[in-house]
Formats: C-alpha cells, sequence, structure tokens
C-alpha cells in the first residue's frame, strides 16, 4: 500500500500522457521528457488528455507500483499549465485533495510549522 506521507516527494506531469503506457514507457518518460528519476522514490502523477484518469508511477525500492484512478463522474477540477517546467511539485495533502476533485491550491491548510527538507 502507497501512503501519502509528508516527506514523500509528489511530481505531476504537467503535460498529458496517453494512458496506453504502462510501467516501463512512463518510467522512460520520467528520464527522457521529464529528466527526472523514476528509480528516486518520488511518486509521478500523470493525467490523460481528456482528464478522466490519472495514473501514478512511483518505486518502492523493490518494483514499481502503478497506481490507476479512474473517475467515475466528472473530470479533474485543476491542473498546472506551467510552459517553464514539466513538472510541478505537489505536497502530499495537496494530492489527496486533487484525487477527491478538489482545487488543491485553493484548499486552506494550516502552514507547516516545520519544513521538511
Amino acid at each position: 500500500m502507497i501512503q501519502l506521507v509528508p516527506q514523500l516527494k509528489i511530481l505531476l506531469a504537467v503535460e498529458p500522457v496517453d494512458f496506453r503506457k504502462q510501467i516501463d514507457t512512463l518510467a522512460a518518460v520520467c528520464r527522457t521528457q521529464l529528466a527526472a528519476d523514476p528509480l528516486s522514490g518520488a511518486l509521478f502523477v500523470f493525467r490523460n488528455r481528456s482528464g478522466t484518469s490519472l495514473k501514478m508511477l512511483v518505486f518502492d525500492g523493490g518494483g514499481y507500483w502503478l497506481i490507476i484512478k479512474r473517475f467515475s463522474q466528472g473530470k479533474v477540477s485543476w491542473w498546472p499549465t506551467s510552459q517553464d517546467a514539466p513538472l510541478h511539485p505537489l505536497a502530499a495533502h495537496q494530492l489527496s485533495v486533487l484525487l477527491y476533485h478538489g482545487h488543491p491550491e485553493l484548499a486552506r491548510f494550516k502552514e507547516d510549522w516545520r519544513k521538511l527538507s
């Protein structure tokens, strides 16, 4: 089971990907298009073009996890649109909001009393 702990590095791929891609191809996308190491333990979140599904890829030290979330109703309500960087960092509590159709930048969270490094 994957837990969304505060220490988990979460990176959203800004551009949508073809959801026919599986683990090996998504890991290659991380290396080539996103210039990131898929073996780093970071959780990479991908969106399909229509915004009805998310795929999350993470390496836990023993193998890859590929998690798929298909929304039964509606689409992802928010997604970063920065053309400056191919990846957008997100905190664990913000990803939880996103997975429940929320807007992570509008959710009101308390400030971290101590930043995690």
